[in-house]
């Protein structure tokens, strides 16, 4: 791992796979696949590199917010969901010769004992140019400011204490 390290923000449904999960798995590490939109597949094949730090992100929930925290294990490789008619995430136009979609594997790092809800983060002016702050913001990729995620760390020692 050489490098500087950079900053994400992994968004997930937890109904579907949550930091729960996350923990739960074998080495606590799964692969972060199904990505279908453009922008956040160029991240995870050009920018999200081994030992980047992840804020684990709870959508469409109730609240949504960050629930934990990751590590990057494996950078970006090419999504093999997409190569199986069997797999809800397949796609007929990628090919493993020249694939489509990306991945990387992540590694569980920790859980919060209270969720950093979005109300919480839109209340801390240094995060105002948060790109999931932002309206409209949509991408299940984000990346993040190394003090945002410093701050989003400190939100959740802080609701930890109370």
């Amino acid at each position: 791992m050489a490098g500087k390290v950079s900053y994400w923000l992994l968004k997930t449904e937890p109904d579907c796979f949550s930091i729960a999960d996350l923990k739960a798995q074998p080495k606590q590490t799964t692969y972060w696949d199904g990505v279908r939109n453009y922008q956040a597949r160029n991240m995870l094949r050009d920018d999200i590199k081994e030992g980047d730090r992840v804020l684990f992100y709870h959508s469409n929930a109730k609240p949504p917010g960050v629930a934990g925290t990751a590590i990057v294990v494996k950078a970006g490789y090419p999504d093999f969901t997409a190569f199986d008619p069997h797999d809800q995430h397949y796609d007929p136009k990628s090919r493993a010769d020249e694939p489509t979609w990306y991945m990387v594997d992540i590694k569980f790092e920790s859980a919060f004992p209270e969720l950093v809800s979005l109300d919480d983060m839109k209340a801390v002016k240094s995060l105002a140019e948060m790109e999931v702050l932002r309206r409209g913001s949509r991408l299940s990729v984000q990346p993040v400011r190394k003090s945002e995620f410093e701050t989003v760390l400190k939100l959740a020692e802080q609701k930890q204490k109370k």
